[in-house]
């Protein structure tokens, strides 16, 4: 059991810990919406994360094969989507400024609230198939400690998933201690367009 929970531990963090363009956005969006929609869209990178974690353990072996033709196209389309998401988020921050309301709410704009944010995260997160490639190979490197029980399974899925949860989280909050210090105008929109920058470059790069 212990073997298992400390495995899916270092899973979990393996897989979140690398801030990549999902990671960036995360911060944005947590920056410019609050705490509560950015902590739903971190809870639904890490149920992306623990799903995948379910099927690496319930049939890494068998899936690997059948992901690893499909992981360039699924990269392709997590990036455009990424780049959609990033050129509204700056389109509308010109916008909010422009008017005026540029303003950091839990509920409202320029950003989605916490359960469309949760939804697109988790979509986000769900197309990228190198998250259970990840996890199978993990699985099926650990030799005598690989979790082949009902239990010992159970407990390496919800020890991923409390990492990437824990991790994911951590971001948020980094989101909202930013959006607190740049709090006039001119900060949130130089914070939005150079995150929006840097989720574009970020995007590219998955695909590059």
């Amino acid at each position: 059991m212990i073997a298992a929970a400390v495995a899916g531990l270092l899973a979990g963090y393996g897989i979140a810990i690398p801030v990549g363009a999902v990671g960036a956005y995360l911060v944005a969006v947590t920056a410019r919406t609050g705490w509560r929609t950015g902590a739903a869209a971190a809870l639904g990178v890490a149920t992306a994360d623990g799903l995948y974690a379910v099927l690496a353990v319930a049939g890494g072996s068998v899936l690997v094969p059948l992901l690893t033709p499909v992981t360039t196209p699924l990269r392709w389309v997590s990036a455009a989507v990424l780049l959609f998401l990033a050129a509204r988020a700056a389109h509308s921050a010109l916008r909010a400024h422009r008017s005026g309301t540029l303003a950091s709410r839990d509920d409202g704009s320029p950003g989605p609230g916490p359960l469309r944010a949760y939804l697109t995260f988790l979509g986000i997160t769900l197309l990228n198939p190198m998250t259970v490639i990840y996890f199978a190979a993990l699985v099926l490197a650990t030799g005598p400690d690989t979790p082949t029980t009902p239990a010992t399974r159970l407990v390496f899925v919800l020890a991923a998933l409390l990492a990437s949860a824990s991790w994911q989280l951590l971001l948020a909050t980094g989101g909202t201690l930013l959006s607190r210090t740049l709090t006039g105008p001119r900060g949130r929109l130089a914070t939005t367009l150079a995150s929006s920058a840097l989720i574009a470059v970020l995007a590219v790069r998955l695909v590059g």
